[in-house]
């Protein structure tokens, strides 16, 4: 018979009848034939729809690329019972459509109808919303924005976008911690300046300081727009350094295009012009040295009124005692706080040690401490392994937008938000 059976064309081996069993057998196999066929029936329109289409629709959850959470026609997304799915199953019911929306457990349950439970029984927390790129460091939104871009004879200048959007608030880096720190805790803004000077210096302070210190650019680089294109790739906010007259003018110079107090309004608003438009994504300004020019209330208070009006911050490097720009900031409706430690006022090592305990002090005295620095090799090497280690010690690394005392966005703790 095998032999008769191998040898037969294909597709006509002969049937072999099998022995009765009785009626009751054969209706029972037609009975579940008929309930198979009525499963497969209910079942074909979903297989047939592309994969991730049929994500739990009888709970009203969207299909993966659709617009999320559309209420189904003729009905609510709560209409049907909720069903339960223990915490670390594989059913992506829930966790898809909280995934596309960023919405935690409870919204999830009010929008499908799922209820959502923890393993024995617990409810299940709400979801966690973690900014990845700003909280690793893995780059800035790139720049220039075209809302806050005046084109001059110059060049292109920041300003105020028509819908209110200012460079201060659209260039900033968020004050970010990974969690540790409560409510009140102290923080410290950094500003390491002279970038774009030297590319050496500058190439390591953007590849080994932490993202949330801030870089201040000369305007003199030969190369800033890569260099600051750069920084925002390692989610450094930076400033403008703009060069004012110091007292010993011209014997120390800091170059071309100095706001010079004895230059008149109309000259030293169009060489701020000029330095405005080096380059462009810059959050603030600072001034550099600047002694003298800081020190008159004729000349500088023209130039503070124009960095308010293009949406900028100000900062003083807090190099010259007489300087009058905090006094004169709030008169002009701009935003600007002044430096606490000069960090490498001396360049040895063990002082600039020394100036880094003062900082710390001064943020736990007064909840925000400023300190600035040169972009010298010791100080990079130095401020970098101090920066690194400020979370362990109970201190926020905040960027220097986040130190304005007119700005204080809050520091984002995980879930919670500290002002």
């Amino acid at each position: 018979m095998m032999d008769d059976d191998l040898n037969a064309p294909l597709g006509q081996f002969p049937v072999q009848t099998r022995p009765s069993r009785g009626n009751a057998l054969y209706a029972a196999v037609a009975i579940a034939g008929l309930g198979l066929l009525a499963v497969s029936a209910a079942f074909l329109p979903v297989l047939g729809r592309p994969p991730g289409a049929a994500l739990c629709a009888a709970n009203g959850v969207p299909a993966l690329g659709t617009a999320p959470y559309e209420t189904p026609a003729g009905g609510s997304n709560n209409a049907h019972p909720p069903h339960r799915i223990a915490e670390g199953a594989s059913d992506t019911t829930a966790t898809v459509p909280a995934q596309k929306a960023g919405l935690g457990a409870a919204a999830v349950e009010r929008r499908t109808g799922v209820k959502i439970i923890r393993a024995g029984g617990g409810a299940a927390p709400e979801a966690l919303i973690i900014d990845v790129t700003k909280a690793l460091n893995t780059g800035l939104p790139a720049a220039p924005d075209p809302r806050l871009i005046e084109q001059t004879p110059h060049g292109p200048i920041p300003r105020i976008g028509a819908d209110g959007a200012r460079p201060s608030e659209v260039y900033a880096r968020t004050a970010v911690s990974s969690g540790g720190l409560t409510q009140g805790s102290p923080r410290i803004a950094l500003l390491i300046g002279g970038m774009g000077l030297a590319p050496r210096a500058t190439e390591s302070a953007i590849a080994s300081l932490p993202g949330a210190v801030t870089l201040g650019f000369a305007p003199y680089g030969a190369d800033l727009a890569r260099e600051t294109a750069r920084a925002r790739e390692a989610g450094h906010e930076f400033i403008l350094q703009i060069p004012m007259e110091p007292f010993d003018f011209p014997r120390d110079n800091p170059g071309p295009h100095t706001l010079l107090a004895g230059a008149g309004k109309a000259a030293n608003i169009d060489n701020l012009t000029w330095l405005m438009s080096r380059f462009t994504g810059y959050a603030g300004v600072a001034n550099f040295l600047g002694g003298k020019f800081t020190a008159d209330a004729k000349a500088l208070t023209p130039v503070l009124r124009e960095i308010a009006a293009r949406g900028l911050f100000y900062v003083d490097d807090g190099t010259s005692a007489q300087s009058l720009a905090m006094t004169l900031a709030p008169s002009q409706a701009l935003a600007a706080a002044r430096a606490d430690v000069v960090l490498d006022s001396t360049a040895e090592p063990e002082a600039i040690e020394a100036a880094l305990a003062r900082l710390e002090a001064r943020a736990r005295d007064k909840g925000v401490a400023i300190g600035v620095a040169s972009a010298l090799p010791p100080s990079i090497v130095i401020i970098g392994r101090f920066a690194r280690a400020l979370e362990g010690r109970g201190i926020a690394l905040i960027p220097l937008s986040a130190a304005m005392p007119s700005q204080q966005p809050g520091l984002a703790l995980g879930s919670s938000t500290v002002r």
